[in-house]
């Protein structure tokens, strides 16, 4: 569940661009040594599924903004630094970038997706009068300079209700935000690892359920948020780690996917085909282990929240966890009474 900002954010924009060569080659040879077709396609292949959590990570946290304990003003971008790949120079060569930073992302329905300039690969050589290329690099895969630009955008949209980002072309674009729900989502360049850190919800590119249909996919998604807006990571830290504490909230986060799927605009009952799915096909992995409940009784537990939901919708129009999800954990304590009943 828990992520640490150097396993997951030094992959942060990372591909698997061709590392340095092994003998030293003319720059002739050198360039025409590359395959900057497949580079392209490698870079491609990460955005595509970045564009994918994104947009569902976008429509979860927006939509549930109204319930939970923390919101931030977001516009849905993401940016790509070419500091944060394998081979800087090659990467900008191929997507034919001056500088360093462009667009990797503009989430499906957000301010940003909405204003029609935010193109994947567009240049960026402005944020609010602040030119994110002037900071020293650092090293190839180096990610700290991703976390100040977005670092930055949010003070922004916090300090001046929105911001003014300038293109390399000379164009620029001004965008107001929206409440959402406060989780950054962010993929790993490698790996099938889904964590949460209170702060981020951090997902490894090789994650079975990218293959799934985004409904699906959701409930992996909502799981690791439900985590973040329940403050599981920072109750842990309190409480102690032991297996029946990570038990609790494991099986409370998995209850409260369906909750977060429908105000989100997804059938709840796909939080259902996720475990179950996911569960059958990966017996073997991490939902089998003792610190979770089998998975036949996750999915137990998930279904017998849609029938309160369904209830909780058709009165007032929402599914309002904060109202209606029983908590299986006490915020200020240890564990409830009465867990999930």
């Amino acid at each position: 569940m828990r992520a640490s900002r150097a396993a997951a954010g030094g992959l942060i924009g990372a591909t698997l661009l061709a590392a340095p060569l092994s003998a030293p080659l003319s720059a002739q040879s050198y360039s025409s040594a590359i395959d900057y077709a497949a580079e392209r396609a490698a870079i491609a292949h990460y955005q595509d599924a970045d564009q994918r959590l994104q947009d569902v990570g976008w429509q979860l946290a927006r939509g549930n903004a109204g319930f939970c304990p923390r919101v931030v003003p977001a516009i849905g971008l993401q940016l790509q630094d070419m500091a944060s790949y394998g081979a800087p120079a090659i990467a900008r060569t191929a997507i034919g970038l001056a500088g360093d930073f462009a667009v990797q992302t503009a989430a499906r329905g957000s301010p940003a997706a909405q204003a029609g300039a935010f193109v994947r690969n567009r240049e960026i050589a402005r944020l609010e009068r602040l030119d994110p290329n002037q900071w020293p690099a650092g090293k190839a895969m180096d990610w700290q300079r991703l976390v100040w630009a977005h670092d930055h955008i949010d003070a922004m949209l916090t300090e001046h209700g929105g911001i003014t980002v300038g293109f390399a072309d000379g164009s620029e674009a001004r965008v107001r935000p929206v409440e959402v729900c406060a989780t950054r989502f962010e993929l790993m360049g490698e790996g099938k690892a889904a964590v949460a850190d209170g702060a981020r919800v951090v997902i490894g590119i090789d994650f079975p359920a990218f293959a799934y249909e985004e409904a699906v996919f959701a409930g992996v998604v909502a799981h690791e948020l439900a985590h973040n807006v329940l403050g599981h990571d920072a109750w842990l830290d309190q409480n102690g780690r032991s297996r029946r504490h990570v038990r609790r909230i494991e099986r409370e986060a998995d209850r409260l996917i369906p909750w977060l799927l429908a105000n989100a605009g997804y059938d709840p009952s796909a939080a259902v085909t996720f475990m179950t799915r996911w569960g059958s096909q990966h017996a073997a992995g991490f939902l089998t282990v003792r610190k979770h409940d089998g998975w036949d009784e996750r999915a137990g537990f998930i279904a017998a929240e849609l029938p309160i939901i369904a209830e909780a919708m058709a009165h007032g129009g929402r599914a309002d966890w904060v109202k209606h999800f029983r908590r299986e954990i006490d915020p200020a304590g240890s564990l409830a009474a009465k867990p999930g009943k």
